[in-house]
């Protein structure tokens, strides 16, 4: 990664709770700048939707003027057909996140679920505990990224750190990295 590619944010949605984490990229390797949530509650009341976009983005606006991330990397939206609400509410959170990345004009890159813990673990179904202990590892963290939010918003910039060292590529995704190189990498996708 060049060194005009200095920082990452990666961000794992929510309506409530979004993990964010900045990844900075040195010669040697990413380190973590800062790694968090956004809540969007209130103490003592509970908030609409509106209100609970606009603490979102916000808040995210503040963490990019504050630390000028060149690529902002987005977990995609799973939907289950069981539960095709939540899809669209979380859709909100997304979009809104989206806007202040893109209005700020930070690169933005978009990976499934799968694709992350893919990349991150070497299985597309990791359970969360795997996606905290691959980031640690990774990392070199001296404890599990917590809340899970955090760990998996960490998993996103990792994601586009190793998609843009092309420490992994299309044939093989982790034969750089010491994964198996029978698995398949799919491409990352630019919203």
């Amino acid at each position: 990664m060049s060194n005009a590619d200095g920082i990452i944010l990666g961000l794992d949605p929510g309506l409530r709770v979004t993990g964010y984490g900045l990844l900075e990229v040195s010669a040697k390797k990413p380190c973590v700048r800062e790694a968090g949530v956004i809540r969007a509650t209130a103490t003592g009341r509970r908030l609409d939707l509106a209100d609970r976009l606009r603490v979102l983005y916000d808040s995210l606006t503040e963490l990019i003027e504050q630390f000028r991330p060149q690529t902002l990397a987005i977990e995609q939206l799973y939907a289950h057909y069981k539960h095709p609400r939540t899809a669209i509410l979380m859709g909100h959170a997304r979009g809104v996140l989206l806007l202040a990345g893109a209005r700020l004009g930070v690169t933005i890159v978009s990976f499934s679920a799968t694709t992350i813990k893919k990349t991150i673990t070497g299985s597309g179904r990791a359970p969360k505990i795997q996606v905290q202990r691959a980031v640690q590892r990774e990392l070199g963290l001296a404890q599990l990224p917590e809340p899970p939010d955090v760990a998996d918003a960490l998993a996103a910039a990792l994601c586009q750190y190793y998609v843009r060292e092309r420490r992994i590529d299309r044939d093989s995704p982790r034969r750089k990295i010491g994964w198996p190189s029978s698995e398949v990498f799919p491409e990352a996708q630019d919203d």
